[in-house]
């Protein structure tokens, strides 16, 4: 005998059943959620920079969120191609290849840093204590990349000393990829190349700046270095930060999730936020897929150059 509620569940289970799968069970298809970042730094340095992050988004997703600091660039770009990375932190040039080569990603927020620019630059530093003076003056010296897959530490580089008439691997000597934009500044500081490329978010936040405050940065003597020390003798056009992104095939109601759960960190969780960049950066930016379309741009430059090369 149907009583009301006997009913009820019925109509409970049809309204269900019209639902879709994603918002049904996401939650046991994604019982855990993966967070990849780009190496910018030494491995634990990372770590402790993205840890109150992931316990964050755990929080307020409702999932465990893992950390993964990726060995290289590529690791996140093949983790996320097969689907083992469901989110990643990403730089624009290697969240660019990503889509290239058909990883499907959606970019969720940016950066924005303490000058209020939501993006960066690439600059090629010597030290100020050496004889170079311009970018002209290192032709034929040796030259410190980051990794293929980065942004300011190789693609950008590349494509704006091309354009100024100086393409990397006709007008350095040598050229070596350092691993990460820390390693690239310590080779120029150890004198194992006469230059290096790195990023630089403004005048208060480089690379340079954050590792001197970690006292990374020492002469043979053993005395501290600081950004005085270093000369910038070349400096890319403006470029987007790199996003945070997601894969497109996750479902829509964990999407939103997502998005809400990064678009919300600074009130929700400031000292999770301000650990990503030590307190410089004012906030997220919002971006999608056409953000990028001029590092897409950018890199289609590069790989035809080194076609014809």
């Amino acid at each position: 005998m149907l009583n009301r509620r006997t009913l009820a569940g019925a109509f409970a289970a049809f309204c269900l059943l019209g639902l879709p799968a994603s918002a049904q069970d996401w939650k046991q298809t994604y019982p855990e959620l993966t967070l990849a970042v780009i190496p910018a730094e030494n491995a634990s340095g990372t770590a402790d920079r993205y840890a109150p992050l992931t316990a964050y988004l755990t929080k307020t997703i409702g999932v465990p969120v893992t950390l993964r600091v990726a060995n290289d660039y590529a690791a996140v770009i093949e983790g996320q191609r097969a689907g083992n990375i469901q989110l990643a932190f990403y730089g624009p040039a290697s969240f660019a290849r990503a889509v290239m080569t058909g990883v499907k990603a959606e970019p969720i927020v940016n950066q924005k840093h303490d000058n209020g620019a939501s993006g960066y630059y690439s600059v090629i530093y010597v030290r100020a204590d050496s004889p170079y003076k311009t970018i002209a003056d290192l032709k034929g010296k040796n030259l410190a990349l980051v990794d293929p897959n980065s942004t300011s530490g190789n693609q950008a580089p590349r494509f704006f000393l091309h354009k100024a008439g100086h393409p990397v691997d006709a007008f350095f000597g040598k050229t070596v990829y350092a691993g990460s934009h820390e390693n690239a500044v310590l080779a120029l500081v150890q004198g194992t190349v006469d230059a290096a490329a790195n990023l630089y978010n403004s005048d208060t936040d480089t690379m340079v700046t954050r590792m001197a405050a970690k006292g990374m940065l020492k002469r043979p003597d053993g005395s501290q270095m600081s950004q005085g020390d270093f000369r910038v003798v070349f400096k890319s056009d403006f470029l987007p930060e790199g996003p945070f992104a997601m894969l497109e095939s996750l479902p829509a109601d964990l999407k939103r999730t997502i998005r809400d759960a990064f678009l919300g960190l600074q009130a929700a969780d400031k000292a999770a936020f301000d650990r990503l960049s030590d307190g410089k950066d004012l906030g997220f930016t919002a971006v999608t897929l056409k953000d990028y379309q001029p590092i897409i741009e950018m890199l289609k430059f590069n790989d035809d150059q080194r076609r014809k090369s």
